[in-house]
């Protein structure tokens, strides 16, 4: 059983059908490491071992058919709503709230067989880069304890990346699936809004929010994170974002016809950063990818509008939540409000506006990415950073703290399916990842790249996860022992 839970979620689903493994004994490994671990990572928030042995017993008793996901152990943000589980959104506002149903995709994730551990840790209404809040405390990463997981998904992101969960859903408005994978070393797909059903997020998606925001899987290898995607994605007919889209399936030969665009920069990165992008690009180049440099023209009119509807409008929305409340507030999202108000409130006009904007940018962007589908880019300008740092010194430039994120940002303000692989590390030995995004509901081939890459790269578990095990997935780093 050593080193059992850092295995790829597709290693272990063959292990349960095989019969190596049964599904209370993969679960009694995941409690130990979760009761191991989550004292000093902070990540799941409602966990209760029990339980969880009850639903393995359950599972391995059924009867009926057995779906794709069975008796895998999976995490939920909570912010996504689990029947029965604490789904507070990392507020005190919200203690203690416990959905009675499940959203689309928890309900899903449960009739393909998946075994709920429990909910993970966000920011408080997540509105931040960092997982911390005054319900549970911030969530550390599983590769420096001093350093954060990223938000708003840090919780899962954590739990996933140091083997307390073989996979899960988190949710992204602004990169907060993918900048936790970033900074901890594991995979994520933010994909085309509806495409998993964003029914049951709360708050939910609506307005604007339902072209930024999607609920995405997060997993240790592309492989796990697309099998996710086929098992929980399809339409939702009472989501009016959700599409009719069929699943496609593209050859390799297919995927290496698709021209590629790629840049390091859109501002100072570290030089390590740059780097990863650039190996990313020459390992696909090695396999037959026609990949060449090319930088969006309308990248900085999207920041500026998802800036407008993300910082500028959420404030709008949670103004009126909080007021006479602001004690009560965590510094996160103290920092977020202060952040959003330096700049008055949306007028009606502004408003307007900049919803007709984000149409004609998004035509834009779309145009210029009929010469490139694929592009290939930074998740962030830097690695993970210490908790509570918000500026930064990068390349000998200053990077403020929503600056540093702007390439993942790009494209919630498409609508557009993006998803992150590790390929690099910083001097200090930290994880880096490489985006690879395309256009909207052209999931598959986004997932059909990144995966091209991670056979070059791919996950290594944190010095934090005990035992022997193997870099996964292509096995070609050595064995090693902490």
């Amino acid at each position: 059983m050593n080193g059992l839970t850092v295995l790829p979620a597709v290693e272990l689903l063959s292990m349960l059908k095989r019969g190596q493994v049964s599904v209370p004994e993969l679960a009694q490994e995941h409690i130990r490491q979760i009761e191991r671990l989550n004292p000093k990572l902070r990540a799941l928030v409602d966990f209760d071992a029990e339980r969880v042995r009850e639903q393995a017993r359950a599972l391995e008793n059924s009867s009926g058919p057995r779906g794709p996901l069975f008796g895998l152990p999976m995490t939920i943000k909570a912010s996504i709503a689990a029947a029965g589980y604490r789904c507070e959104i990392g507020s005190l506002l919200n203690r203690g709230h416990i959905p009675r149903e499940n959203a689309t995709v928890v309900e899903r994730l449960k009739q393909a067989g998946g075994l709920i551990l429990g909910t993970t840790n966000c920011p408080e209404f997540l509105m931040a880069y960092e997982t911390d809040n005054r319900l549970y405390g911030r969530t550390a990463n599983p590769w420096d304890l001093e350093r954060t997981a990223g938000g708003s998904s840090g919780g899962e992101a954590a739990a996933v990346a140091a083997g307390l969960s073989a996979g899960g859903l988190g949710s992204d408005s602004g990169g907060s699936v993918r900048e936790p994978a970033h900074f901890t070393g594991i995979c994520a797909l933010k994909p085309t809004p509806g495409r998993i059903p964003g029914r049951g997020h709360l708050p939910a998606c609506d307005g604007p929010f339902a072209i930024l925001g999607a609920i995405g899987p997060m997993a240790r290898t592309v492989r796990d994170v697309t099998l996710l995607f086929i098992a929980l994605s399809g339409q939702d007919p009472l989501d009016p974002v959700s599409p009719p889209v069929s699943l496609r399936n593209e050859s390799l030969d297919d995927l290496r016809r698709i021209p590629i665009g790629f840049f390091e920069d859109d501002g100072p990165v570290t030089p390590q950063t740059r780097q990863a992008v650039r190996d990313a690009a020459r390992a696909l180049d090695g396999m037959g990818f026609r990949v060449h440099p090319f930088r969006p023209q309308a990248l900085e009119e999207a920041r500026q509008l998802w800036w407008k509807f993300f910082v500028r409008g959420g404030a709008m929305l949670l103004d009126p939540l909080v007021r006479e409340r602001q004690s009560e507030l965590s510094p996160t999202f103290l920092d977020f409000l202060a952040i959003a108000h330096r700049e008055p409130p949306l007028s009606s006009h502004e408003l307007l506006s900049a919803w007709m904007d984000c149409d004609r940018v998004r035509r834009k962007m779309l145009a210029e990415m009929e010469k490139f589908p694929i592009l290939l880019c930074p998740v962030c300008a830097l690695p993970a950073f210490r908790h509570g740092e918000r500026v930064w010194d990068v390349d000998g430039q200053r990077v403020d703290y929503l600056d540093a994120m702007r390439y993942t940002q790009w494209f919630n303000l498409l609508g557009a399916p993006a998803a992150v692989v590790p390929v690099g590390q910083s001097p200090e030995g930290l994880p880096i990842g490489v985006q690879i995004a395309g256009r909207p509901f052209e999931d598959e081939r986004v997932l059909g790249i990144a995966a091209a890459i991670e056979a070059s790269f791919g996950y290594t578990p944190p010095p934090l996860s005990a035992g022997m095990y193997s870099a996964v997935p292509g096995g070609t780093k050595p064995w090693c022992r902490r």
